[in-house]
This record gives C-alpha cells, structure tokens and sequence, in this order.
C-alpha cells in the first residue's frame, strides 16, 4: 500500500489526493490526516476497485485479498463508508445519499458492507438526487476505518446553517455514536460558539459536554474550515476525552451570506456608489462590479459587498494617505465625493509603513494610470461605436441557440466589453467637479446666482447634459420629433436599477412609454425660466467683475465639456450592462435555470453553458439569502467594522432636530413630503411636493420637474440628485441618512439647499 500507481485497488488513508479515486469523503479525511488532525485511522477502496467489481458482479479476488491486508492493521469493529466521486463537494453534499455501516467485525462482514456501499450507487434515491442536480457520471470508493467507541458524538457546523451568520459555530452533541444523531433518531444539544471571541454564546442545561470541550471542539472546527478554504460540516466522535473527526463535508444549501465587513476593522461608505446600485445586488451583478473596481491594495479590500449591498472601503485610502503624511487632503477631497464624515464618527487606520504606504501608492498609481491612458486615447472612439456594437451583441446573443456556442461568444466578444470597454467608460464617468468654480461663484455673487450660473453647465448648442436627455426626449417624442424604437434605443436602457443586471430595462416595457408620457408635465419650461435666470446673473457678475467673469466663463465651459463627457460615458456604461442582462437571460432560456441565472455569477454561468452544473446547487440558498436580506431596512450610509444586517434595528424615530446632510443645491422651499423607496412610488408625487428618497438616478429624472424639492438619504455633490436638481433649479439636499425613516408622506417641511437641512414644520 505504499504507492497511488494506476489501478491501485487499496490506498492508506492519508495517501489519497486524487477525487477521481478515492471519492468525495475520502479525499476530504485523506486532507484532514495529512494535516495532522485526530482522524482514524484506515484505508480506501478505491473507484478501480469498483470499476473491477463491476465487470464481475462479484468481489473480485484480488481486491478481496487487498482489502484483508489492509483490515489486518486494524484492531476491533470498524465503519465503512460511501464515498462516491461526485459527494461532499462544495455546492454538492450528497448526505444520506448513499450507504454506510458501523460497528462491522470480520473480514467476510467487512466485505459485505464494501458491496453494499458499491450498490448503494444506484438506489432511487441516489438516481434521483443525481438527475436532479444534473450528474450523469459517478464512481464510487469506500472508506474502511477503525470505529471509535465514542461515549458522545454529533455535528459542528463552522458556520450557522439556520442564520448564515460565518460568526457563529453550530456544535450539535449526543450520547454514544453518532449514527442516531445524524440519522435523526435523537435530540441532540445545541451549543452557538462565537468565533469573534471565542466564547460559547447559547448552550442547554445538563450538557453532554463540559464547556472546555465545547471551546476545543470549536477551535478544532475552525481549522478544518482553514484547510478546506470553506465553511465545513464536521461529524465528530470522543472517546476518552480525545476529539476524533470521523467524517467532513463542505455546508451545502446555506443561505449564503456577504459578510465583508467581517474582515477587518473598515470605515465603509455606501455614498454614490449606493446611488449607482441602490438594491441588494444578485451574485451575477456583484462578479460585475468586483470585476471592474480596484483590486485588494497591500492585502486590504477596497470594494465590498455586505448584506448584498455595494460598499467602498474609505479607512484604506486614508490610511494610506496618511501614511505619507497627505492625511487631511484627502479627507477633504473624499468628503467632496463621498460627503461629509460625522464628527463623532472614528475613521479606522489600517497600520501602515510609510514604505508600505508608497509600494501601495504606486499599485494604486499603476491601476489608475492604465485606466487613464485607456480612456484619454480610447473614450471618444468608444462613445461613437459602442451603441452600435452592443446592438449588434444584443442580435448574436438572441440568435445562438447553443450552450456552448453562447459560452464562446462570451469568450470571444462580450467579455471583452466588461474588461474593455467597460472599464474605459468607468473612467470617463470620473470626470471633475464643479465644485472649485462653485466656491469662487458663491464669494463673488452669493448662492442664488451661482446656483444661477452652474445651470449652464451644458450648451444648448451642443446639446443637453445626458441626465436630461430622458425627460428632453421624451418632450420631442411627444412633439414627434423622434419615434418611438429611437427614443427607446437612445434611452431605454437607463433606469432607476440600472447597474444590477436582474433589473428590467424600460425598452423591455412595452408601456413604459405612454406611463413616461402621461405625467410628463412642461420640462422645457422649466429649463427656459432656468435660462432666463442664468443670463441675468451672467449680465451681474459681468457688471460686477469682468475680468473675472471671462476665466469663470472659459472654466465653465470645460466644465461643461467635462460634464457631457462624463454623463455620456456613465450612458454607455450602463448600455454595456444591458447586454450583460441580455446575455443572463438568453443563458438562462437554453440552460432552463430562466430567471434564476442571475442567481450565478458571471464566471458560473459561463461554467454551466459549457456543461458544468455544480454551481446550479449554489441557488436555492442565494435566493433565499437575496430575498431576505431586500426584506431588510435600509442600511446605514457608513459602517463601521462587523456588521449583521439580520440584526439591523428599525430606524430612530423622528427628533426635535433638523435633519442634517449635504448642501445639494441653494434655495428654500416649504411643501408637502413625499417619501417613496422606488420610482413606481415615486409616479404618486404630486406637483409641488418634495420628493423624499433613499437615493435617485437617471430613471428618476422624468419625475423631478413635479417636485417643489428633492431630499435623499445617500448622495454626495456629483450625485445624480444634485446635477438634475442643479439643472432644473430645485433645492436639493443629499446624504441625509434617515431622511426616509424620519419624514412620512403628508409631513411639511421646509428644505434649505444652502445649508443641508430639513426641518419638519409645525
């Protein structure tokens, strides 16, 4: 037994490394010995072994005699165990499926069990269980062990099965063998061990185990979880006061849970990019976004998905700022993206060298830099071509009715368009800010004319600014000005979830349209009594500093170049997700997976295309985790070290003071709140009203000319709430928070752009 030569029909227990030969339960206890941990010992019987008997429908010799050399080391009763070649794989436990035995003395008994393992392959249930998760080749070895006579046995489970929570180790213990336990024949002890601090955190009076045991059971499970790299579901037995681990198996069907927050001690902020992905994310949306965003700099993440939900990581690039000694700069800079961070709220530092720091800066420069070049020679060539290219995808992905032909076009072009493109048009829409000029304007002329002045911030001669383009077109559509399938190409793919790939696009809406139509109201209106101020205020500052309103001028217009740039590329960006989506649901029509594709993500679904259908496991527990966790309140802006959404509390209820958050656009205005968590609420507001948001993008914009003034709870100065606003001259103030949770529809309030406030009248 010394060897792993072909066709080898016996193998020690810690020799094994190869699935294909000794299954899924034997390579994962050939691990588990190898890495020192307290496993009895034993040996396989391998899938040759196997593929023998099944030439024969008899034992044959050769591996009769194998199998009693082997036994012959061992003392005492033994178990015998299945362990196929598609069982205790991640997504695929196979548990129950097929037979085992313990407590089995005597080579000819031993033997018998071995067969009757092997014939277990093919009962109805295990048929069954492999149709339906789509294995149509298997094998089977069988582990032969020394049986530990335990006094208690049972299950860890290294995270909780029932909550998802990665915090929380699950010990479930019972007197004598655990074959009753796990067959439930009997109730065990639960026993909740917190892995934060080590503590047990629920237990059972009279336990079958001392809570120093409980402890060295748990610390024992978490490393089994370290070697296997995934939460692990451990049957143990103990004999003697010794652990023995007897079998282990990677938690299938969890609802798995985006807990990134567990990973360090971060500042994380939800601000702009919540705006661009304002819902729970589904797994095909976030292997998008972790595609695209900044990779890990100096082993800190940068972007993360907690509780389904898109965050940035604001402690790594302030500790690296101030590392080299640039800390208050940033800070500064990052409120004017992000907003402003509470004074009573404590950044977290990520230790770091300054020569840490500088390797980290470089990283980052580098990244930076090639996005840089990328969208400086290739953006206006991109912008031009990339509607027609994603129309010409959307034709090939809708006319490939092959798995594997739809994963060669992945390969080949619409991947390409995420590493590509994509990220080309990510670059373009990180374009400057106003807010320089702002600052100047508001010295020299105050806020209501320098709210005046950056409503200019487009042309008319060169065409309105891309977030308007929606509510400008639908003006001219109802003109008949454009038709219908040309307004719906140029702007049917911006909605109010435009970034998470699940969400429908309005061109898909056969009746999005007239809905758009019927409350369309006046904008243009709007825009001529905007421009009509923004002369007069031009006309005052001439008069008032003419030198200094030429360089505000020419400022101005690069500004404005800027803005068309940015508010285009951001269009064409999200034009590339619907292709994504297109390509989700035509791989969903040939797999029959339908809507649950996005339950996937990208890399899988290609994966499933190609015939790989391991990760289809993966869905009922994402889809549950999904639904639960859209079922939560909004979270919090920022975060700050571990987070648990299921414990996430109902928001504070409403004070005595203002409600604070950033200046948006100048101007006060009394009126009637509307609060609404989406755009089909939002079609309820009324002209007049202030429109109360969690956040707002381009799928909003039709909506804003009703509203007397717009209050959300996520936004920051280039925020999609404060450009339209901007352009339309209503008082917005952003980044509130609670807004929603603290404002009912029906409340007054009076809004004050200038200042950041809300206030809740009488």
């Amino acid at each position: 037994m010394d060897g792993m030569a072909d066709g080898e029909l016996v193998l020690p227990l810690d020799v094994a490394t190869d699935l294909a030969t000794v299954g899924g339960k034997g390579l994962s206890l050939a691990k588990l010995a190898r890495a020192g941990f307290p496993v009895p010992p034993g040996f396989h019987v391998t899938t040759h072994a196997h593929r023998r008997f099944t030439t024969t429908r008899e034992m044959p010799e050769d591996v009769a005699t194998a199998v009693r050399s082997a036994l012959s080391e061992l003392d005492g009763p033994v178990a015998v165990r299945s362990s196929a070649t598609a069982e205790d794989l991640p997504g695929l436990s196979f548990a129950g499926q097929y037979d085992s035995f313990l407590g089995v003395v005597g080579e000819e008994a031993v033997l018998e069990a071995i067969e009757r393992c092997w014939a277990s392959l093919w009962t109805d249930r295990a048929i069954a269980y492999r149709a339906r998760n789509g294995i149509s080749s298997v094998e089977m070895a069988v582990v032969v062990q020394r049986l530990v006579p335990a006094e208690s046995a049972g299950v860890l489970f290294t995270v909780n099965p029932l909550t998802g929570n990665h915090d929380e180790l699950v010990i479930n213990a019972a007197r004598g063998l655990g074959d009753a336990l796990v067959g439930g024949e009997v109730t065990p002890d639960i026993h909740v061990v917190a892995r934060s601090t080590g503590q047990v955190v629920d237990t059972v009076p009279d336990p079958v185990l001392t809570e120093d045991e409980i402890v060295e059971l748990a610390h024992l499970g978490e490393r089994v979880a370290e070697v296997h790299d995934t939460p692990m579901d451990v049957e143990w037995a103990c004999h003697d006061g010794t652990f023995w681990l007897v079998q282990a198996r990677p938690v299938t069907g969890l609802d798995e849970q985006a807990d990134d927050s567990h990973r360090g001690d971060y500042l994380w902020t939800s601000t702009n990019v919540g705006e661009a992905i304002p819902s729970v994310m589904t797994p095909a949306t976030w292997s998008l976004a972790r595609e695209l965003t900044m990779p890990e700099i100096a082993g800190h993440p940068m972007t993360g998905n907690i509780g389904g939900r898109f965050y940035l990581n604001l402690s790594l690039p302030l500790s690296l700022a101030s590392a080299l000694g640039l800390g208050r700069i940033a800070l500064r800079r990052s409120e004017r993206v992000f907003g402003r961070i509470g004074a009573g709220v404590e950044i977290p530092r990520v230790p770091m060298s300054r020569a840490t720091a500088v390797r980290a800066a470089a990283t980052m420069a580098m990244w930076m830099g090639r996005q840089a070049l990328s969208y400086y020679w290739r953006l206006g060539r991109i912008l031009s071509e990339n509607p027609k290219r994603c129309k010409e995808l959307h034709r090939r992905i809708g006319e490939t009715d092959d798995p594997r032909a739809l994963a060669a076009l992945w390969r080949s072009d619409v991947e390409e368009l995420l590493t590509g493109t994509c990220r080309t048009l990510e670059a373009g829409a990180r374009q400057a800010s106003p807010d320089g000029v702002a600052a100047v304007l508001r010295r020299w002329v105050g806020e209501a004319d320098t709210a005046a002045l950056m409503t200019g911030l487009h042309d008319e001669a060169d065409g309105a600014l891309e977030s308007l383009g929606p509510l400008l077109g639908l003006a001219r559509l109802r003109r008949g000005e454009v038709d219908r399938e040309s307004f719906l190409w140029a702007w049917g793919h911006r909605c109010p979830d435009e970034f998470e790939v699940s969400a429908p696009r309005p061109a898909e809406d056969p009746e999005w349209l007239d809905r758009q139509l019927a409350g369309l109201g006046d904008p243009e209106a709007l825009l001529r009594r905007r421009a009509q101020a923004r002369d007069a205020a031009w006309c005052r500052l001439r008069a008032r500093r003419p030198l200094g309103a030429k360089l505000i001028r020419r400022r101005l217009d690069r500004l404005a170049k800027a803005a068309r740039t940015r508010e285009r590329a951001r269009s064409e960006f999200v034009r590339g997700f619907w292709v994504f989506r297109v390509f989700a649901l035509r791989a969903g029509e040939l797999t029959g997976l339908g809507e649950d594709v996005f339950n996937l993500t990208f890399p899988e679904i290609v994966a499933v295309l190609d015939g790989d259908r391991s990760a289809v496991a993966k869905i009922p527990g994402r889809r549950a985790a999904h639904r639960r966790y859209r079922a939560l309140p909004q979270y919090p802006t920022l975060i700050r070290g571990r987070f648990d959404p299921a414990a996430l509390g109902r928001a504070e209820e409403p004070g005595d003071g203002a409600i604070t958050g950033f200046p948006g656009v100048g101007g006060v205005v009394e009126g009637t709140a509307r609060v609404v968590s989406t755009v089909e609420e939002a079609e309820s507001l009324l002209p007049g009203e202030v429109l109360v948001a969690v956040s707002t993008n381009i799928g909003w914009t039709p909506l804003f000319p009703r509203a007397a003034a717009v209050v959300t709870d996520i936004g920051a100065p280039l925020s999609h709430a404060v450009i339209v606003a901007r352009e339309l001259g209503i008082p917005a103030v952003v980044g509130c928070g609670t807004a929603t949770a603290r404002l009912a529809t029906g409340d007054r309030v009076r809004v004050d752009g200038l200042r950041g406030t809300v206030s809740v009248l009488g």
